[in-house]
């Protein structure tokens, strides 16, 4: 008998009305936003700064990710659904997912399993329209920019030349990363320029860092956007547009609740990658989650070298949050292909190439433990897992102090995951400190991209190319030195080169360029090739989809 899929789960779910759910947070009907009968908007009066700071923060994160991705939102899901099961009351707080990755090689992003966030295909598909209204505000500023170079009365000296702002659109397509705009008689001033995909977007990560509404505008005005003939910098206030801007995220700004398939709250909010944004969701819908229970379960993306470490490091140093515990989520496949396996062999036991593999999760434990967090490690299993394997990372595991324990959502939610629920209460219930950050934000950027390149990479040293140089010396020369870092770097391993799987060492780190994000507060390093517009792979999700007359989707993971 075959296991169903995510989405034949989806369907066959009990779920409740949103005010049920609500009714566990102690939120009253008339407070919430409805979105149809099983989504709604919080508002942000709901926010409680004493009860926050009472509560735990519980951040996922994992090892270097195969391209299937290791699970962290399943584990999110099911680690929530596993405290709520223990008695602990929690809410799971997760990114939205992107039309991009949901189109291109992920399908649907909403957990796996037993371990979903639903409604499924609205989450994966348009949601409440947060990520269209990102897009939206993004792009009203790119067509003021373009106005008023062609609008010669209220020009106000914008260099074309200069302009390092693009548009957006959440969907992968290469073709739309260098373009040429204006072409043809009366269609402005022709220029390069380009699109990033929305969850790359400074809209997005201002979205993702502001504490309240003045914060969002106040971050909006300070977007860079370009310099004047005169050399001085161009921001946003300059084109009086960010009220328009807000008012196109007046709704975004909100959390959105839904549930879990066994009826626990979640709240979606937010959706930058962590390769090439800072991955993880808003600053308020975490606050949202702390205000209204005791315990918080969030993801941050892809491997503890890009999602934690900007988490830690921005938005936690931002938003005044600590986390209480670390999960750091493995996979043995994921183990098996660090040592070596090939594609065709990941499904196959193998304690050699599991023992090979091993050090790249070490690195990630260590990762954490360098903020003065305490991880648990999450096996998350797949029945093509041996016991000798799974020992294996047990044993040594406990070998450097630290509990690794199966994790069994994706087959058996919350009743899967009470072994890691209890571990990870445990850790969270005896945590008295506060993380420390890696690095200052008042180190010079050389050293704050060293600092993480060597210390969280492993790298023995960074490479700064000639354009990266030159455009490091005008960040410092506008004062953006100051800011954190946001590292624009592959997933695929713990190096910029896709290639260099495990745990590599005597790697060099090279920064070929930078971007400004001086809205959201932080610079933006490119190592490597990684793209902040991604392309489809050969044979897209999408081809695998579609949508019947009675309106059942099929295909979407």
């Amino acid at each position: 008998m075959s296991f169903p899929t995510d989405l034949e789960i989806a369907h066959g779910a009990d779920i409740q009305p949103i005010e049920r759910i609500a009714d566990k947070l102690g939120i009253d009907r008339d407070s919430l936003e409805f979105y149809g009968k099983y989504k709604a908007k919080l508002p942000l009066n709901l926010l409680n700064p004493e009860k926050l700071k009472q509560s735990k923060l519980i951040l996922v994160t994992a090892i270097t990710p195969t391209p299937a991705g290791e699970g962290k939102t399943t584990v999110s899901i099911g680690l929530s659904d596993g405290l709520n099961k223990i008695g602990k009351k929690t809410t799971v707080v997760l990114r939205e997912p992107s039309l991009g990755p949901v189109f291109g090689i992920k399908g649907g992003a909403a957990g796996g399993g037993y371990s979903q966030v639903i409604p499924m295909e609205d989450i994966n598909l348009h949601f409440t329209g947060d990520f269209n209204a990102i897009e939206k505000a993004n792009n009203l500023l790119s067509a003021a920019i373009d106005n008023n170079i062609q609008t010669r009365s209220k020009s106000i000296g914008i260099d074309p030349s200069t302009i390092t702002w693009k548009r957006v659109m959440d969907m992968n397509d290469r073709s739309l990363r260098q373009v040429i705009i204006s072409i043809g008689e009366g269609n402005g001033v022709v220029r390069e320029d380009g699109f990033n995909i929305t969850p790359a977007s400074e809209i997005m990560a201002i979205l993702c860092l502001s504490e309240n509404f003045s914060d969002l505008k106040e971050r909006l005005g300070n977007i860079y956007i370009a310099d004047k003939f005169d050399g001085s910098p161009v921001f946003a206030r300059d084109l009086k547009v960010v009220g328009a801007m807000a008012i196109l995220l007046k709704d975004a700004i909100k959390p959105n609740l839904v549930q879990t398939l066994e009826g626990n709250p979640a709240i979606l909010h937010g959706g930058p990658f962590a390769s090439i944004a800072q991955g993880t969701n808003t600053i308020i819908a975490t606050k949202m989650g702390l205000s209204l229970s005791d315990y918080v379960v969030t993801e941050a993306g892809f491997g503890a070298d890009l999602g934690a470490e900007k988490f830690l490091n921005i938005k936690c140093t931002s938003g005044g949050l600590s986390p209480d515990a670390a999960v750091v989520v493995a996979t043995i496949r994921a183990l098996r292909h660090h040592g070596g396996a090939t594609k065709d062999e990941l499904q196959t036991p193998d304690l050699s190439k599991l023992k090979a593999g091993f050090p790249n999760l070490e690195k990630h434990i260590e990762n954490v433990q360098k903020y003065g967090i305490t991880p648990v490690v999450a096996i998350n299993y797949f029945p093509n897992d041996s016991e000798e394997e799974i020992q294996y990372i047990i044993d040594q595991c406990a070998e450097k102090g630290v509990k690794a324990v199966l994790a069994k959502g994706f087959a058996n939610g919350g009743e899967g995951m009470t072994e890691l629920a209890k571990e990870v209460a445990s850790v969270a219930d005896a945590n008295t400190t506060e993380f420390t950050p890696l690095y200052d934000h008042n180190w010079s950027i050389t050293k704050k991209i060293t600092s993480i390149a060597t210390e969280i990479y492993g790298a023995s040293k960074v490479n700064f190319l000639p354009k990266a140089k030159r455009v490091m010396k005008v960040l410092e020369k506008n004062g953006f030195d100051k800011l954190p870092v946001c590292m624009v770097k592959t997933p695929k391993s713990l190096s910029d080169d896709d290639s260099k799987i495990g745990r590599p060492t005597g790697f060099v780190v090279t920064v070929r360029d930078f971007e400004i994000a001086s809205g959201a507060g932080f610079i933006i390093p490119m190592l490597g090739d990684a793209m902040r517009m991604p392309g489809l792979p050969a044979t897209p999700a999408a081809e695998g989809m579609d949508i019947n007359d009675e309106g059942v989707i099929t295909g979407l993971s």
